[in-house]
């Protein structure tokens, strides 16, 4: 048993394989990054390993979660993940490292990042942050801080001068930090905040949506350019039909997603302008950790 703006134009997204012959009896580590706390990643993503690994018996696939962003950049940089679900910029980056692209997490329209304010807050304008702290989970996520920060912006915020920045680490601490008050708004993305709506009503009652983005491209499958060509294919057709059989979707329903599809690093490319754009206009993004 093995132990996380948009378009509409689907031509090209067939993914790219290598040549190689298939190993036998080998293990491949499959990284999420760090939607969840490890513990909540296994809960919610360990069933899709286990499909993943019963379904292809040449091949051993373990779950390898991250504590935090920081330590999943390291070990998708250092190559040690031969499957990983990064989002979107850790995607583009990991082509840098020899990874290439061969499926994504559907519901575009629910990648978006939101900013969370307690229903007692006084915050009813974006001009009412100046001044204030905001919690996110890390400065390389993207839905959950790079597209609230920019958004912010837009609306004339200075986001290195006029607020205060907290990465907080994890998804669960961005929202958990609004709801002690701790900060004056969080930012999220949908997927954890409907978890967390789910599991802790009582705590999110008293939480409210303030603002949310537009949508952009989903998280990224990528595998490492040494896994073998037959390896590769049968994850991603796996993961592209999940939602066809009714186990796959108990499975999708957990984290909540309606399903996943192919794709390949061309689509992506959509994110990469954006982060340009982002990178010359809102504030630097980081260096790459090697």
């Amino acid at each position: 048993m093995s132990s996380c703006g948009q378009t509409d134009d689907n031509t090209g997204t067939e993914p790219q394989f290598t040549s190689q012959p298939p190993l036998i009896e080998k293990e491949y580590i499959f990284a999420i990054h760090p939607l969840h706390n490890p513990q909540r990643l296994f809960i919610i993503y360990g069933p899709l390993i286990d499909y993943l690994d019963r379904n292809i018996p040449a091949a051993t696939l373990r779950l390898e979660a991250s504590r935090n962003y920081g330590e999943f950049d390291k070990k998708l940089y250092a190559r040690v993940p031969d499957f990983a679900l990064p989002n979107p910029y850790q995607t583009l980056n990991s082509l840098q490292y020899g990874y290439h692209v061969i499926a994504k997490m559907g519901d575009d329209h629910k990648f978006t990042g939101i900013i969370l304010v307690r229903r007692d807050s006084d915050i009813k304008q974006v001009s009412d942050l100046k001044g204030k702290k905001i919690s996110y989970p890390a400065r390389t996520a993207l839905a959950a801080t790079i597209m609230p920060q920019y958004y912010l912006y837009t609306h004339g915020l200075d986001v290195k001068h006029d607020i205060e920045n907290v990465y907080v680490g994890s998804q669960e601490s961005s929202i958990m930090n609004v709801y002690l008050g701790d900060v004056a708004a969080g930012a999220t993305w949908p997927l954890p905040w409907e978890i967390f709506q789910q599991e802790q009503p009582d705590k999110a009652g008293e939480l409210e949506v303030k603002w949310e983005t537009e949508p952009m491209l989903n998280n990224g499958v990528v595998v490492r350019d040494d896994v073998p060509e037959e390896v590769a294919q049968r994850v991603a057709e796996l993961l592209n039909t999940l939602h066809t059989t009714e186990e796959g979707r108990l499975i999708l329903d957990r984290m909540p997603l309606s399903r996943f599809e192919l794709a390949n690093e061309q689509r992506y490319q959509i994110i990469g302008n954006f982060l340009q754009m982002f990178d010359k206009t809102v504030r630097h993004l980081d260096e790459i950790q090697k």
